[in-house]
């Protein structure tokens, strides 16, 4: 899969802004995600971290700009999600750069997981081939 590719394990639909700034979306984890397979067999269920993931694409998506997670606080995961439940993601901004969402992510109208979710725009660093150990001098 390159950086361009959707995520294949999951989808992300009716990504929308409301009036007052909240971020809505609507997600859905395939059961063929390798995420159930190892998390637990026999009993799958979506682990933490792809939650996350989940939260962060739909605010990536959403404020169209190349972002990355700066940290994560205050998170409680409150019910297991299960292979094909219906998600909805919510996240609202806290601060006015929008460097910090509160978020909450809901599986039959209960809370799954919420939290604070800190991103920040990427900085791209270019790597100088004279940086590389193999055009060291010997």
């Amino acid at each position: 899969m390159t950086k361009n590719e959707p995520e294949s394990w999951y989808s992300l639909t009716n990504i929308k802004r409301s009036s007052s700034n909240e971020i809505f979306a609507d997600a859905k984890a395939s059961g063929k995600s390798p995420w159930f397979s190892g998390h637990f067999p026999g009993e799958p269920i979506l682990p933490g971290v792809a939650l996350l993931e989940m939260v962060f694409d739909a605010i990536k998506q959403e404020c169209g700009e190349n972002l990355k997670i700066s940290g994560v606080k205050r998170v409680k995961f409150k019910q297991i999600i299960k292979p094909g439940d219906k998600i909805q993601i919510i996240a609202r901004k806290k601060n006015a750069n929008n460097s910090l969402y509160t978020f909450q992510v809901m599986v039959d109208s209960r809370i799954a997981c919420n939290g604070i979710m800190a991103v920040e725009k990427k900085v791209s660093v270019q790597r100088h081939r004279s940086c590389t150990r193999s055009e060291q001098p010997a």
